[in-house]
């Protein structure tokens, strides 16, 4: 059951996350679904939240609506590249599709900035994509951590997004047969306590089709338990390619 917080200090920030500039969430709170989610960095820092005080994570890692910061883009002067919900997934089955609208008339309003969507629960994508509004600042995600996960790539695909994109973090397994109306492909090892080696092999493998494909590849992290030491160079070069907008097609 999903609880609402009363009216308190707008949300977002600033993001370390590097394929992006800024978070907003205006809905916390997740549950893991696959075995992507064993190490979920958004669950250890809603936690850590909890046990600071911080009222919007007085519940932990539950869904919660934050209502208050639906409007927050409006009010952002200077154009954005916006990660929607870095602490949740804005399709996790206990937000209301009402709600889900309501974010996505906000994006469509606020459209001198581009928001960028991530979800692992493309069931509820695929169901709900027919009744949303894509504007072409909206772009769109799944996130597949295994091969065995490929089915939320075929859900991705029936989306109208200007920009359908995949986070393959942490990538835990070769994944092959990327169709080509994807236009981005984040990649990156898994970070934090208990991270899962990642081989260099299955990124390759990911880059050489990308680069076979014109699709843009974005090479994150490495990952480990101390994922800066590692950096995000890859074979000498910094993989940093974004989708050419001009060539999605709606």
């Amino acid at each position: 059951m999903q609880k609402q917080t009363p009216k308190v200090v707008p949300m977002a920030s600033i993001s370390k996350i590097e394929w992006t500039e800024i978070t907003w969430n205006p809905v916390t709170g997740c549950s893991k679904i696959s075995e992507g989610c064993r190490h979920c960095y958004a669950e250890r820092m809603a936690r850590r939240l909890k046990a600071m005080g911080m009222h919007r994570y007085r519940n932990g890692f539950d869904v919660t609506l934050q209502p208050d910061v639906l409007q927050q883009p409006l009010r952002w002067q200077k154009p954005r590249l916006v990660f929607v919900n870095s602490m949740s997934d804005l399709f996790h089955e206990d937000i209301p599709s009402a709600y889900i609208r309501q974010v996505f008339e906000v994006m469509q309003k606020a459209s001198k900035h581009t928001f960028q969507i991530l979800t692992k629960r493309s069931k509820r994508l695929r169901e709900l994509s027919r009744d949303l509004a894509w504007p072409p600042n909206v772009w769109m995600g799944v996130t597949v951590e295994a091969q065995e996960y490929d089915y939320r790539i075929e859900d991705l695909m029936s989306v109208p997004a200007s920009v359908r994109f995949l986070s393959l973090e942490p990538l835990l397994g070769p994944i092959h047969g990327i169709p080509e109306k994807v236009d981005w492909v984040i990649v990156g090892g898994e970070s934090g306590p208990g991270a899962r080696p990642v081989d260099i092999r299955w990124i390759r493998c990911i880059r050489d089709e990308c680069q076979k494909k014109d699709m843009a590849f974005f090479f994150k992290q490495w990952g480990g338990t101390r994922r800066k030491a590692k950096g995000r160079t890859l074979d000498g070069q910094i993989w940093s390619e974004m989708p050419d907008i001009r060539r999605c097609v709606l």
